[in-house]
């Protein structure tokens, strides 16, 4: 047999018989099949993908035809009086003025490009025609006057953007180390032995809520059920709810859990002043109050764990200049929607880096709002809860850190709770938190600067905490890149480099995302987003620097009451749904019937959605950006046009809010 062949004998001759070839090398007679066969393989392949992109073509068409009859009802059914004043102020105003300055520009600008008008090598006494003059000075208007101004201005915005981007680099090059050497807050031995009498101190828990009718039940029954001597913990449910039924229901639930004996009282205010700030400033008045050293708090959609409480004071044990212990935030719908998403990826960077660097570092951040504990005796000295901001949280947190007390926060204690799932409450949300913190720094700027703290933590409130994070971060995102950059289009003698349209801003974004790394297919729609944001960021900067009227206003946020799929909320809602007959008739007798006929009626009327609507300010800066792309592309400047028209698109989606939940 010759050395190049190969024989494979098969027992089974049956089934299959020798193989032999002779050549290795040499094309037999299967490689002149597979040479027939391949062009007609090739073809099927072909043929096969062709049918798929065919048969996407009608999904494509369906959901394109979808989206614009939505669109077209959304526009048909909006109303300009159901949008609040604050959004139909000076800056849509001016919006507007600068989209119409930009439309006639660019149809100008089309008609210089296709009539071939170079003015700008021309010699002035060359130029025959007066419409060529006048273009042609026009240039020489803006590249004289107009261009140095908006070159200077966006030096400065490029400048805050370099320096807040370094402060983000330098909180994940600490997250990094803290991570590295493995570095947390540790507990004190002699805190953890539950032999120790001083090992369960006496605590407070705190459920501020008002209208929470979808979370009221979970929250109550998660704070009932923390593994706490049930003599060394009062739960006080603090209700600002105005609806008599939901205030009946409400307290049907801590009776409920009463009788099981959970320590609980009810407490419901007639004059709702200071929203949550005066209501859980009435709650610490209260008398009992003083037989309790520590105090921990959970807004009505937050869920902690039984372990919560052993996992947090025990921080305050051997140290008695720590006032706030802080916990993390998780969320049960972060996978909802688009919106979500995008906000779990903010809020995963602001307590993964943010505060836990702050925390280790300085000793200071931020007070959360809730998932917190406070050492009873730091709120007394500090002042207590003021009504004075929309923030009461960070207004306690400054007034502590300025006396002098020290915040830990613990990033593996983790508190459950729920996102805004619709753009309009987002979106109230934001403008809260974006407007409280200018209304406190003009209260708190002269306390900080007389106060006794180090120089060092001085500079870091008044600059880093407060003018970095919260005025400059919202003012160069708006002005540079949704008025800046497309005036530039107009304007191309002071152009944007494109690192600072591109390169910086993707990785910062890509930072930003590292603590939520499931969440890197987001990466684009998040910086989009947090571009579109700015808007309403800037807005209500400014509202809470100049204390205009939106400024004091506190909407709560819209919750849905989704379930954590945890055995403590199914128990909660079964107990809610099997006993309430039982329990309104046992304690109210005949009034009580009344009232089971009242929530019986409450429960049957469908309440009707609010449905979605339309931004003008988001829709006119999507126009805006739309038509600068379109100046941009006469000019071939690719990065900017492709920047511009999906931005744009992206202000066109949240204007038309068809991001988050939709109403049908």
């Amino acid at each position: 047999m010759a050395p190049s062949s190969v024989v494979v004998t098969i027992e089974n001759p049956k089934s299959i018989s020798l193989v032999e070839v002779n050549d290795l090398n040499s094309p037999g007679a299967f490689s002149d099949k597979n040479k027939a066969a391949n062009p007609k393989r090739f073809t099927k392949v072909l043929l096969l993908k062709a049918q798929r992109t065919l048969g996407c073509i009608p999904w494509l068409a369906n959901s394109l035809f979808t989206t614009v009859a939505s669109v077209k009802k959304r526009i048909a059914l909006s109303d300009e009086r159901d949008e609040e004043p604050k959004y139909r102020g000076k800056l849509y105003r001016f919006i507007r003025a600068f989209l119409a300055i930009s439309v006639v520009a660019l149809f100008i600008e089309i008609f210089a490009y296709f009539n071939h008008w170079h003015l700008n090598l021309v010699n002035p006494w060359e130029v025959q025609s007066l419409l060529q003059w006048t273009y042609m000075a026009w240039i020489s208007f803006r590249a004289d006057y107009i261009a140095p101004t908006l070159a200077t201005l966006t030096t400065f915005c490029i400048v805050l953007f370099l320096i807040q981007s370094v402060d983000r680099l330098v909180l994940c090059l600490g997250c990094f180390w803290m991570k590295f050497r493995k570095i947390k807050p540790i507990i004190n031995e002699d805190a953890s032995d539950p032999e120790d009498g001083s090992y369960f101190p006496m605590v407070l828990v705190q459920i501020p809520m008002c209208n929470e009718k979808e979370v009221f039940a979970q929250s109550i029954g998660a704070v009932c059920q923390l593994d706490w001597p049930k003599d060394r913990i009062l739960v006080q449910v603090l209700d600002d709810s105005d609806d008599e039924i939901l205030q009946q229901m409400i307290r049907n639930e801590c009776l409920s859990w009463k009788e099981k004996g959970v320590n609980i009282i009810y407490r419901h205010r007639f004059i709702r002043t200071g929203y949550k700030a005066g209501n859980l400033k009435s709650a610490m008045a209260c008398d009992y109050v003083q037989d309790y050293e520590f105090v921990a708090i959970f807004d009505a959609d937050f869920t902690p764990n039984p372990d919560f409480l052993k996992l947090t004071v025990p921080h305050f044990k051997g140290k008695p200049d720590v006032g706030l212990v802080q916990a993390r935030w998780t969320f049960v719908n972060k996978d909802e929607n688009l919106l979500t998403r995008l906000q779990n990826i903010n809020l995963c960077f602001h307590f993964e880096v943010e505060q836990q660097v702050n925390g280790h570092y300085l000793n200071f951040f931020g007070f959360n709002g809730t998932a917190g504990v406070w050492r009873i005796k730091a709120l007394e000295e500090s002042g207590g809860w003021l009504e004075r901001t929309t923030v009461e949280d960070m207004d306690i947190a400054v007034r502590a850190h300025l006396c002098g007390w020290k915040f830990i926060y613990v990033n593996d204690v983790r508190v459950l709770c729920e996102l805004p799932e619709s753009y309009e409450a987002y979106k109230k949300q934001q403008h809260r938190w974006h407007s409280g913190p200018m209304q406190l720094f003009r209260l708190c700027l002269p306390s900080i600067l007389t106060s006794k703290i180090s120089a060092w933590k001085k500079a870091n409130m008044i600059f880093l905490f407060f003018l970095l994070r919260k005025l400059i971060l919202p003012f160069y995102s708006f002005t540079l890149f949704c008025i800046i950059l497309p005036l530039t289009m107009f304007i191309p003698e002071a152009e944007l480099p494109p690192w600072v349209i591109c390169y910086v801003p993707i990785v910062m974004s890509i930072l930003n995302i590292l603590p939520a790394p499931k969440s890197f297919p987001f990466l684009m729609p998040y910086l989009l987003f947090e571009n579109t944001m700015s808007v309403t960021k800037f807005n209500a900067m400014v509202s809470g620097l100049f204390q205009l009227g939106s400024a004091y206003e506190w909407v709560v946020t819209k919750k849905t009451g989704r379930s954590s799929e945890s055995d403590l909320l199914a128990f909660a809602e079964r107990e809610s749904k099997n006993m309430n007959e039982e329990k309104i008739s046992r304690r109210l007798s005949e009034s009580g019937l009344e009232l089971l006929g009242k929530i019986k009626e409450h429960e049957e009327v469908p309440k009707k959605k609010k449905a979605n609507k339309i931004y003008r300010k988001e829709l006119a800066l999507a126009f805006l950006l739309l038509t600068a792309a379109a100046r941009s592309l006469l000019s071939a400047q690719g990065i900017h046009f492709y920047y511009l028209l999906f931005q744009g698109l992206t202000f066109l989606i949240v204007g038309l809010d068809l991001i988050g939940e939709q109403v049908s």
